[in-house]
């Protein structure tokens, strides 16, 4: 399952995700992964979350962002979800917009069905302006 939070800055994309994060973690029997640009939130989320950092910008575009989760993938068999906090912060700062959005859904797709696992990606975007596929899996 992939599912996007979109919304404006300052809407509570972040906040909701961590409390998504934490809820998740009391209930699922194997790992989770809360991926963000900094470690701002890192006390906010559940001992039992692997926080993992990725840096401002310093992904040029989504399939280095699935290169590096494929990465993260291949250290543990055992995950169940990923959630990615603020797609715009993580990848360069024009690697985001409409076409990326579905390419990146598509790729996620194809990972859930191989790998078992799903993600929550937090994107900032004007939920009106997204993609028709990117709004059938709006949270």
């Amino acid at each position: 399952m992939v599912q996007f939070l979109a919304g404006m800055k300052g809407e509570g994309k972040t906040r909701k995700l961590i409390q998504m994060a934490n809820e998740n973690a009391k209930v699922t029997d194997g790992n989770l992964v809360y991926i963000d640009d900094d470690k701002r939130h890192i006390f906010d989320l559940h001992r039992d979350i692997r926080f993992v950092e990725a840096g401002k910008g310093e992904l040029a575009n989504y399939r280095e962002l699935t290169g590096f989760i494929l990465g993260i993938l291949s250290q543990n068999s055992d995950i169940k979800h990923i959630y990615v906090d603020g797609l715009n912060n993580i990848l360069a700062s024009d690697a985001v917009n409409a076409e990326s959005l579905v390419k990146f859904k598509s790729r996620l797709d194809s990972l859930t069905a191989a790998e078992a696992v799903s993600f929550t990606v937090s994107v900032h975007y004007d939920r009106d302006s997204l993609p028709e596929e990117i709004k059938a899996v709006l949270i």
